[in-house]
């Protein structure tokens, strides 16, 4: 019934949907959705699934998504808005939906390896191959990988409703400074004693285990995908405690710095260099710059990841520069960087003989030698992953849902007429835009991400709203004014009436 994983591990998958109800029943709808999707993250088993007929897997990501969802409609009584307000969203969602089928239909051929043809004849030595070769796609294919996508999306348009507050914002940095103090104790047990946790709890390892030594030690991997998410995850946790920290009164500003030391903390026991990095630069500018300044660094900051693919095709990334730049802090660093330069480089290269569309699921995209079907390349990234397999319409689909919640924030907050925004929001704004670039080099998009992305999203929305509302009355105002012969200033009544004539 599960495909990787002892009784405990198929228990938790199972017994996950009562978790959540009770979640659900016991808590504020707001504080249930976050904590349903981040527990889950947490603590429910990696790689383990269980596989059901027609649908796609059911592993800790859909189970949970699944659940707060089918939740969300018994306490709304009514399907969520699944639309976003704004054309761009809507665009950006019809590309997201019809990208898996046109990558179906552009990939129905299987690709064979090892063929050698002699006028009409075509000869396979069966024991020269690695792989015999790939399967052409079918139109099941498209229905499968589309629902697997939304199921992955679920949080986000839960969130897009149920957390579009200041408030339910707020709720977010504070649920992820809790998830940090929680996940303290077994990551330091994992630095002392090495990864032990899934083993012990799930029956196996999540990954390669040579990948948990780092610098003579041990970084924690516990119940995620690798130490890498980990690290990403304490990075969250420092810059939420950073937010907190930047909003605190004078009463309670003393623990809430203390807080963010213990974040910064978490993040240097994991051992990850870019983790590290972001931390350095980021909680300062979450702590000194003001909330405007952080929409505006983290406008920039997706608008240069969506553009990265046509930066790295066309050479403008100064690949070889970055690396001799990271070789000389570290050369073991500098190695694995241009390893994984070297793979993007090929996959790019194969990836333009269908740029479109991309080339499909089962490994289609990635470069295998043609006479043995020995694979060439190993792919982190969630970018290259995302324009392999579904080329520039799924990519631009899926990294511009991701990026529309931090530009419509941006864009929305510029205006004259806005209300300062809090520093909830453009932090959490920050943390997204660094996701983004977490996602080039990779893969740690997580259904947490799509939360924050629609708590943004819909938090926009509202501000477009308040905007259009706060403009319309500042027009009926002047209006007003100038019908009694009055002027009226757009943001008080006039200490005087001034006549016109």
């Amino acid at each position: 019934m599960i495909d990787i994983g002892n009784s405990l591990a198929l228990l938790a998958l199972l017994g996950w949907p009562v978790v959540g109800v009770l979640m659900f029943r016991l808590l504020p709808p707001e504080r249930a959705l976050i904590w349903s999707i981040l527990a889950a993250y947490m603590f429910l088993p990696q790689l383990s699934s269980i596989n059901l007929p027609v649908v796609p897997p059911m592993n800790k990501e859909s189970i949970p998504n699944l659940t707060a969802f089918l939740c969300c409609l018994g306490l709304w009584g009514r399907m969520p808005h699944l639309v976003p307000e704004g054309w761009p969203g809507r665009i950006l969602l019809a590309m997201f939906i019809v990208s898996p089928a046109f990558s179906v239909v552009t990939n129905l051929d299987a690709v064979q390896f090892g063929v050698d043809t002699f006028g009409t004849m075509r000869l396979v030595d069966p024991n020269a191959l690695a792989l015999w070769g790939l399967p052409g796609l079918r139109i099941y294919d498209s229905a499968s990988a589309l629902v697997q996508q939304m199921f992955l999306m679920l949080p986000f348009f839960l969130a897009r409703e149920l957390l579009r507050t200041e408030e339910a914002i707020r709720e977010i940095l504070l649920a992820l400074v809790i998830a940090g103090l929680i996940y303290a104790l077994p990551m330091l047990y994992e630095v002392r004693f090495s990864p032990q946790l899934h083993i012990r709890f799930y029956g196996f390892f999540q990954h390669d285990f040579s990948q948990a030594v780092r610098n003579g030690g041990f970084r924690p991997f516990v119940f995620m995908p690798h130490g890498l998410w980990v690290a990403f995850f304490a990075f969250m946790v420092a810059l939420a405690a950073s937010a907190r920290a930047r909003e605190a009164t004078r009463q309670v500003a003393g623990r809430r710095m203390v807080m963010v030391a213990f974040g910064v903390g978490l993040v240097v026991i994991c051992k990850s260099m870019g983790a590290l990095m972001f931390t350095l630069i980021f909680l300062p500018i979450v702590l000194v710059l003001r909330p405007r300044a952080h929409l505006a660094i983290a406008a920039i900051i997706v608008t240069l990841v969506i553009a990265y693919p046509l930066l790295r095709g066309s050479g403008l990334v100064p690949a070889q520069a970055i690396v001799d730049r990271v070789a000389a802090i570290s050369e073991e660093r500098a190695e694995s960087l241009n390893y994984r330069f070297t793979n993007e480089d090929r996959i790019i290269e194969h990836v333009a003989d269908k740029p479109l569309f991309g080339w499909g699921g089962w490994g289609r995209f990635m470069v295998y030698d043609p006479a043995t079907g020995e694979s060439l390349t190993i792919v982190d990234g969630m970018w290259i992953i995302t324009i392999g397999q579904y080329g520039w319409l799924g990519y631009i689909a899926m990294f511009g849902l991701l990026a529309l919640p931090v530009l419509s924030l941006w864009w929305e907050g510029r205006k004259p007429e806005a209300p300062p925004i809090p520093f909830a929001a453009s932090a959490l704004a920050l943390m997204l835009a660094v996701n983004l670039i977490d996602l080039l080099p990779n893969a740690t998009l997580i259904p947490f991400t799509w939360l924050i992305a629609g708590s943004l999203l819909g938090y926009a929305e509202a501000l477009r709203t308040t905007n259009r509302a706060t403009r319309t009355a500042r027009m009926r105002n002047a209006h007003a004014g100038l019908v009694l012969g009055t002027t009226v200033a757009p943001d008080r009544a006039p200490d005087k009436p001034r006549t016109l004539m």
